[in-house]
């Protein structure tokens, strides 16, 4: 892709759309992905090793993708939970286009696609999954983490997958200490190089605005 980055809102790199067979709730499915996205040939370790390694979501509420690419993780939540409503976000719209459309083809009617401006301030979220753009730089990933782990809903859990060799472990330190009062910070999981975090809030959420990145 050059320069064109997944984290790109606009791609300018060729669509190339593509249909693949890939296995997401325990259901085989085929789901659109082009190039210009994160992953678009199959679902990707990091993401494979949250998805096993996570319980099945809130079955009501507000569910959280953080960075959704084409949607794997946005899907299989909600082929788990079709009562609770999906919130698919991500700044590249190519991705956001794709979520919709895959969601619209498995007949998941919970699901919306949206950038995070979109997401109403005064939502709180029964659960956040995430397998976040770790290579947007330290800086903008804290501010990413910042802006919507405080909106998790009262003893609510975000996992989050990071690679070992991308820092998933000075990661930890560094969600533990900035979220020191009112959450707890565990490594749940290890597999295939990849740990699997969770982020539990115990205190109510925060209200009023939340700056978004």
């Amino acid at each position: 892709m050059g320069s064109d980055h997944y984290f790109t809102a606009a791609p300018a790199s060729p669509e190339n759309l593509r249909t693949i067979r890939v296995t997401l709730a325990g259901r085989d499915v085929d789901v659109v992905t082009a190039g210009g996205v994160f992953s678009p040939d199959h679902v990707d370790i990091g993401t494979s090793v949250l998805l096993a390694n996570t319980p099945v979501p809130p079955q009501g509420g507000h569910l959280l993708d953080i960075g959704c690419g084409w949607g794997p993780i946005t899907l299989s939540m909600a082929l788990e939970a079709p009562h609770a409503t999906i919130w698919a976000v991500d700044v590249n719209e190519r991705a956001l286009d794709l979520t919709r459309r895959n969601a619209e083809a498995l007949g998941l009617e919970n699901v919306t696609a949206v950038t995070p401006d979109a997401v109403p301030d005064d939502i709180a979220f029964r659960a956040i999954r995430s397998n976040p753009p770790i290579r947007v730089g330290k800086d903008q990933l804290h501010g990413l983490l910042e802006a919507w782990i405080p909106r998790l809903d009262e003893r609510a859990d975000a996992h989050l997958v990071v690679s070992r060799n991308l820092g998933s472990d000075s990661l930890q330190r560094w969600l533990a200490a900035t979220f020191d009062r009112g959450y707890s910070v565990h490594r749940v999981a290890t597999g295939r190089g990849f740990r699997v975090l969770k982020i539990r809030r115990h205190g109510a959420p925060m209200t009023g605005v939340i700056p978004l990145p």
